[in-house]
């Protein structure tokens, strides 16, 4: 069957999930551009600011995720979490136009970071328990383009509604509009019946009889997120490069715009070629990116290498998703999302402060560089270690 074929007739939970991110997403990017600029020309905050707000709104909403994951796995539902974390978040964002400091956005990236807690491990699992095996790549593939559609739409609105002399709080305001439309279609989430509960295994909260691959995966994930900081600091080396702010929100949607369009593709080839050679291949494509960002002081070159880095999102966001479902137990898929959520967002807060520092105390240049060595080196083990040792080793 072509992958079209197979696409329709995936279930139509995985496809409403794929049309809420999208909308999600559409009011989430009609402002995350627009952060940095707000922070820096209104209420004249640097990097280490924003490193700050960033690292403490994703790190902290992260501790969540394992919580929200943990107790759909012992309450056998997810729906409650998927719905109340969409809600949260689509309540906190139009609040941003009422800021008068940093302090107050990173209450409010904070709340937003929480709504994306609570939510985002139940709705994984959810999706991997609602897809075939065989077609988890795929699946997982038209999420990440169906957001990253979203990623690009939001973008295109601000870089519009910018271009029209729109204030930065009136567009914050605009995101009200999607927030509500993403909360309705959650409510109308369905999942599948449970399968009994195996006895003997009681659900835990650590990572106590989550199998070894899985736990070698975790550690080096950690690795590539401590160089993985928040992707404001790309939009903010765009604008020091040059770029005019209204120019700023494109260059993102490009990023989206490519994710959007070779997600699916590149995810459903993990299915046939193996996960781990998708995830090397773009962790690898993101050292390089980084690197030459850093190196880069023209920006002409921004539109070609920020079209680069969405091939890296393409390869690896569905990919690395699917290799957890590979990896765990149906009946713990809530936990063990909960703890690769958790590990990727743990990490972003030292990530986005080391980044921050590096920047200000030295150069650009050694803030890039330092992420693309811990990229490579995470891929490099990925391959050589996860990927390779014996499941006993």
């Amino acid at each position: 069957m072509t992958m079209l074929g197979t696409l329709r007739k995936l279930p139509r939970t995985v496809w409403l999930l794929g049309v809420v991110s999208f909308f999600n997403d559409t009011s989430s990017e009609l402002i995350y551009p627009l952060v940095p600029i707000y922070l820096a020309s209104v209420l004249m905050a640097g990097p280490k600011a924003l490193g700050i707000i960033e690292g403490i709104a994703e790190a902290t909403g992260s501790l969540l995720k394992l919580f929200a994951g943990v107790l759909s796995d012992r309450r056998r539902s997810t729906r409650p979490w998927v719905a109340g974390g969409y809600a949260l978040a689509a309540s906190a964002r139009p609040l941003l136009a009422f800021a008068t400091s940093w302090p107050l956005v990173l209450a409010l990236r904070f709340a937003d970071r929480v709504g994306k807690g609570l939510r985002t491990s139940p709705r994984d699992a959810l999706l991997a328990r609602t897809v075939e095996p065989a077609n988890r790549g795929l699946a997982f593939g038209l999420h990440r383009s169906l957001d990253n559609a979203g990623a690009v739409v939001g973008p295109l609105l601000a870089a519009w509604l910018l271009a029209e002399h729109v204030p930065l709080q009136t567009i914050f305001l605009w995101s009200a509009l999607g927030g509500t439309i993403t909360v309705c279609l959650a409510l109308a989430i369905r999942e599948p019946a449970w399968d009994p509960l195996p006895r003997g295994k009681p659900l835990t909260w650590t990572l106590r009889g989550l199998p070894l691959p899985f736990q070698r995966y975790l550690a080096v994930l950690a690795l590539f997120t401590l160089g993985n900081s928040s992707n404001m600091f790309l939009l903010l080396r765009a604008r020091d490069l040059g770029l005019p702010d209204y120019q700023v929100p494109l260059l993102w949607a490009l990023v989206s715009l490519t994710a959007a369009l070779f997600s699916t593709p590149l995810s459903a080839l993990s299915d046939k070629l193996g996960r781990t050679r998708l995830i090397v291949g773009g962790w690898s494509v993101y050292s390089v990116f980084y690197l030459l960002l850093g190196v880069n002081g023209q920006a002409l070159l921004l539109w070609p290498l920020f079209a680069f880095y969405g091939l890296f999102m393409a390869a690896t966001e569905g990919a690395e998703k699917a290799l957890v479902a590979d990896l765990v137990d149906k009946e713990r898929l809530g936990t063990a999302y909960g703890w690769f959520n958790l590990t990727a967002g743990l990490m972003l807060l030292p990530a986005s402060m080391i980044f921050g520092w590096l920047w200000q105390a030295l150069s650009p240049l050694a803030a890039f560089g330092f992420s693309a060595a811990c990229a490579l080196l995470a891929a490099l083990l990925l391959h050589v270690w996860v990927l390779r040792q014996p499941a006993d080793g």
